[in-house]
């Protein structure tokens, strides 16, 4: 590998040939060397490519000081969240400028009616403190000397004494547990380390529940801790042998049941104890069958317990049922809540003293209703009306058992985040905040829409677009940044972007393909695409991109895409399948050497994946259907292909560094034009600290808008003139 100091050519990567064999298949790997994380030929080759690239994207270094300071010219640096009511406290979160994390803080409630959120505009600025207000938690104190931080768990006991939080200063998803006592501000000797996230906290505060990883990084075991004593004494009180199962803990909104959760992609379980018997015998809800997913609430029905369960046991899109709690099984008083519907996909249930929050999605878009628990069962839903046609609502925190208003969120491709209470007797709803995007923005100044392909096999395939009105003639092509995902039935659903709003004032049109694999249309969108029909994820953002060529919205010289982790997988695809349809490709943790990956069962989390891509190890057709869509192996000399940009973490535990490492000493070996970006302290989420991140972003931004020739183009908006990075 040649010296990169003088940035004359690209580094090249040593072949080294190893041959990996399969249903008497061989594939030759010459590039299977780089896994070696600790080999010091592995860490130069990353660096070198960390100098090439940059190399490569010095000229870009004033554009990203630009599009850095148009970010923290819109962002209030120093805010506040809304505060939420849990106990006899309000809980938040503060920003502050200047600082990469948030302080989590608290003030006391004036009295047991006060479920009106404390005024926080005098406050979001930093200029004074709400009444009583104490620190619970700084992160930025905890991330000192550190290059990377993460919170893990964060939980606090009802009566609001102790604190458990994780913390994670290497990226790699292992946390150590710690305990506060809240009255003194002091952590106490518990130390728990190697811990996954997701502890919490028995009523009562004695005890804490909380999962550890094996070798693959799968949560496979929960333990209960005695807070004060030694973490060597801690119980195993459940572990799954099952390596396709992950589990976790948590606890029923009424307090009564500590839930243990498992699952693999396709079968569920879960079990519960009674809260008040914190050291007794986990009991089954349903004993799993396999392809039956559910998950279970606790709601109080006519003074009896009962177990609401959200399944598919056959009800495609999820049915809602309720059971009695000491019977779960029994058929005799089973009563249906919410009957399974073909276009809708009921995707959750919250229970509360007095009413069900009920989450959902129909048409590509989510929604909410609300169900009022009566004495002899529940009422009619009553669907929360939303009054734009793209748009992304939820649930937000609503900690409280019973509580007269539901915490709400919305937002959109043109209207910045909102936080509502909904007033759950009048049906009021009370915008508590928005937003904050300060330099004069106007939502009326950008357009939304939403589009629709037509894929290879007939599907009709959503597209949501938004763009700047006085930046881009639709009836012109434009340049567009087409972003997508489409895998684990996850939905890419309109949401705001500070960030973005450099490249719509530039005149760049963004849109997202809503391609199969995720979940915007219901289950069966899910499962047209993955496992033996995963090629449809691929073909569905190719007729993507060729209907916003052939309908005028675009050309090929004028269209970047985008995606990340299995997103990357669909970006290397889509690269081999139709390179002419793209200028640029930007690949973010890129799950491009998909095969070799799934392959390996002693790798993270490969068997929990098999029911989402299929077994290759075990099964002939499905090895040879992975073999041909995956990127690294499909890399071809006879095409000239787009430019391409792979960032990866040198510590991610999902989409391992060595993929997009191997992907691009491939292409490289062919003459495709790619760079690689390696962060040597991060993990799955890249860099953390918020101004990290948006140093990060604001150099793949510039990177895209340098391949779609915009890189000197100025905003639209008058009011974003250059703002030092600082």
């Amino acid at each position: 590998m040649s010296s990169e100091h003088e940035q004359a050519t690209p580094p090249t990567a040593a072949k080294r040939p190893v041959t990996r064999s399969h249903h008497g298949i061989d594939f030759v790997d010459d590039y299977e060397w780089l896994r070696d994380k600790e080999s010091p030929e592995t860490l130069a080759y990353l660096e070198a490519e960390n100098a090439w690239t940059e190399a490569q994207t010095e000229h870009l270094a004033p554009l990203r000081d630009r599009i850095f300071g148009e970010v923290k010219a819109r962002v209030q640096e120093t805010d506040l969240s809304v505060p939420v009511r849990m106990g006899d406290w309000w809980y938040f979160t503060r920003t502050a400028e200047g600082s990469q994390y948030g302080v989590h803080c608290r003030a006391p409630i004036s009295g047991p009616d006060d479920w009106t959120p404390p005024a926080i505009e005098a406050s979001a600025d930093g200029g004074t403190t709400l009444p009583g207000e104490e620190t619970v938690l700084d992160s930025n104190a905890l991330a000192d000397g550190h290059d990377f931080f993460s919170l893990g768990s964060y939980d606090i006991t009802d009566d609001g004494t102790r604190l458990v939080y994780g913390t994670d200063t290497a990226g790699d998803e292992r946390y150590t547990l710690h305990v506060r006592d809240l009255t003194t501000g002091q952590d106490l000797a518990d130390e728990i380390p190697n811990t996954g996230a997701g502890a919490t906290f028995d009523p009562s505060g004695r005890f804490v529940f909380y999962p550890t990883v094996d070798d693959s990084w799968r949560p496979d075991r929960i333990w209960r801790h005695a807070v004060g004593t030694p973490a060597s004494e801690d119980v195993l009180v459940f572990e799954e042998p099952d390596d396709r199962y992950w589990v976790g803990v948590g606890i029923t909104r009424s307090s009564q049941y500590i839930v243990i959760e498992l699952g693999s992609k396709i079968t569920s379980e879960a079990l519960v104890l009674d809260a008040a018997d914190p050291t007794g015998e986990f009991q089954v809800v349903w004993p799993r069958r396999e392809g039956v997913e559910y998950e279970i609430e606790h709601a109080i029905v006519g003074g009896s317990d009962r177990f609401l369960v959200l399944h598919n046991d056959g009800a495609e899109n999820f049915e809602l049922v309720d059971v009695p709690a000491d019977d779960p099984t029994s058929e005799r008083d089973r009563r249906v809540v919410v009957a399974h519907h073909p276009e809708r996909r009921i995707e959750s249930v919250d229970a509360f003293a007095g009413h069900l929050a009920l989450e959902y999605r129909s048409e590509a878009l989510p929604q909410v209703a609300i169900i009022p628990i009566e004495d002899d069962g529940y009422g009619d839903a009553h669907e929360v009306p939303f009054d734009e046609t793209l748009f992304s609502a939820g649930l937000g925190g609503n900690p409280e058992w019973e509580q007269p208003t539901l915490r709400i969120g919305f937002t959109s491709f043109v209207t910045p985040s909102e936080v509502s209470d909904l007033d759950l007797a009048t049906g009021e709803v009370t915008v508590l905040k928005r937003q904050p995007v300060l330099g004069g923005y106007d939502p009326a100044d950008y357009v939304q829409e939403r589009d629709w392909a037509t894929a290879a096999d007939g599907t009709r395939v959503p597209i949501s677009l938004v763009w700047r009105r006085d930046a881009v003639d639709p009836d012109q092509p434009a340049p567009l940044h087409l972003y997508g995902y489409g895998s684990y039935e996850h939905s890419i659903d309109p949401g705001f972007s500070v960030m973005r709003l450099s490249m719509l004032d530039r005149g760049v049109v963004f849109a997202v393909a809503h391609v199969r694999g995720g979940g915007e249309m219901g289950r069966h969108w899910y499962e047209d695409g993955k496992t033996l029909t995963k090629k449809n994820t691929f073909t569905d953002f190719v007729a993507v991109a060729a209907h916003l060529i052939d309908s005028g919205r675009t050309t090929a010289d004028r269209l970047v895409a985008e995606g990340g982790s299995a997103g990357g997988l669909l970006m290397g695809a889509v690269a081999n399948l139709a390179p002419e349809r793209f200028a640029g490709i930007l690949a973010a943790v890129p799950f491009v050497d998909a095969l070799t990956s799934i392959l390996d069962p002693d790798l993270p989390l490969t068997v929990i994946e098999w029911d989402e891509w299929g077994d290759p190890l075990h099964d002939p057709e499905v090895y040879r259907y992975m073999s041909e869509y995956s990127p690294y192996e499909n890399v071809r000399d006879d095409v000239q292909y787009p430019k391409i940009l792979a960032v990866t973490s040198i510590n991610d535990t999902r989409v391992l560094y060595v993929e997009p490492a191997k992907w691009t000493a491939r292409r490289r070996e062919v003459g495709a034009p790619v760079l690689l970006k390696t962060e040597m302290a991060a993990g799955h989420g890249g860099v953390s600290g918020r101004y990290a991140s948006w140093k990060e972003r604001a150099f793949e931004l510039a990177w895209l808008l340098d391949v779609l020739g915009l890189a000197e183009v100025s905003p639209a908006a008058a009011d974003a003139e250059p703002v030092a990075a600082g």
